[in-house]
């Protein structure tokens, strides 16, 4: 494909309810909307940069930036791209795998729907629908916990994630545990909250039969993590420390997970995202897909990925409405506890014109040797 325009959108959706994690309080999701213009078709990816440099190095002001003076340049600069060409043609740029997963999405988005294809069809899923768990946040209270998790299974969610951190970890785990017994699926994440001293400490969640503790030490501690998981008896997924199939297979090496959260932005997009799962079929690990507020691009995405085989842990590929009132896209609803996987071509969704517009702050477009930027302001303003 010859890409002959890239547009930017920066845009902010706020959430139905904050959303609490070790690493602070999110009120409102602020992204990147890639599209790209070829002559056969329109593509649309998402970068899932967040606010701040707190998950991950990337945000969304400087996965912009990337974007705008290094990375779309060498797309349209290029006679051809491919899906499978991007990752080569943005290597001499180090870093910024969300920015450059973003474009990746896109053009993939693209070239599957010229073909007719969707993206589960290109990625090689096998199954129609796939199971939903549920992320949820830190609470003020025990009580507000509880009152959510109940609200949520009865939503019909197949799993609970429950984040923590230092000071809220035992004793709401327990109380969840309790109230709603062995038979559901129940995690934890720390988002990197802990250090190796705190191992007897999180030898206590051995007790409430977990299905794993994510990520509980900081991302580069991969020796920690193995030393971590001969302590511990909850198996150990890793999620920030893995961001490339390089980094996946030092990590089973080392024994510093027995499970791994695959989030396409974080590695770089969906065909290292494939990689990775391939490898852990290949070593016996098992994979879910992670969630990182997406809209209904990144959602229908996800559901494709999740829809792999080694995908067998329901992944945080939540309703819409789980994070949003208004959507980008149309929706994704919970039927029976699982999300149908698009079959139309590409993503299988498109952006709702008058929703997107909405949610639009800024506007970037690049072309075939020009820049023009507008800027748009907030509907509070007009």
């Amino acid at each position: 494909m010859r890409i002959e325009r890239v547009r930017l959108r920066r845009i902010s959706l706020p959430l139905v309810s904050p959303f609490r994690t070790s690493l602070g309080t999110e009120y409102e999701r602020s992204a990147l909307v890639v599209q790209v213009s070829t002559p056969d078709a329109e593509g649309w990816g998402e970068c899932v940069a967040g606010a701040d440099p707190d998950y991950s190095s990337e945000y969304v002001e400087g996965a912009e930036d990337v974007l705008l003076r290094h990375l779309v340049p060498r797309l349209l600069s290029a006679e051809t791209v491919t899906a499978h060409t991007v990752g080569p043609l943005l290597a001499a740029v180090k870093g910024h795998r969300m920015a450059k997963a973003a474009l990746e999405m896109a053009v993939l988005d693209a070239e599957l729907r010229s073909q007719g294809l969707s993206f589960a069809a290109g990625l090689g899923a096998v199954a129609d629908r796939v199971p939903s768990g549920v992320s949820v946040g830190i609470m003020d209270s025990v009580p507000e916990l509880i009152d959510a998790v109940a609200a949520y299974l009865a939503q019909g969610y197949q799993r609970i994630k429950l984040k923590i951190e230092p000071g809220w970890d035992i004793v709401p785990v327990r109380a969840v545990r309790e109230r709603f017994g062995d038979d559901t699926l129940l995690q934890v994440d720390a988002n990197a909250a802990y250090t190796r001293a705190d191992t007897r400490h999180l030898a206590r969640l051995d007790a409430f039969d977990l299905l794993l503790i994510e990520q509980p030490l900081d991302e580069e501690d991969l020796l920690g993590h193995a030393a971590l998981a001969r302590g511990l008896r909850t198996p150990i997924c890793l999620d920030e420390s893995v961001v490339s199939a390089r980094s996946a297979a030092d990590a089973i090496a080392l024994g510093a997970c027995h499970i791994v959260n695959i989030k396409p932005g974080r590695v770089g997009g969906y065909l290292e995202a494939r990689r990775i799962h391939d490898l852990c079929a290949a070593a016996g690990i098992p994979v879910w897909c992670g969630g990182m507020l997406e809209t209904g691009l990144g959602r229908a995405g996800n559901a494709a990925l999740a829809a792999l085989p080694n995908f067998t842990l329901p992944g945080d590929v939540s309703a819409s409405n789980r994070y949003f009132a208004t959507d980008i896209t149309e929706p994704f609803t919970l039927q029976d506890g699982h999300l149908t996987v698009p079959t139309a071509p590409g993503l299988g969704v498109t952006p709702i014109p008058a929703a997107l517009d909405r949610a639009t702050r800024t506007t970037t477009e690049l072309h075939r040797g020009r820049l023009s930027r507008e800027e748009i302001r907030s509907p509070g303003d007009r």
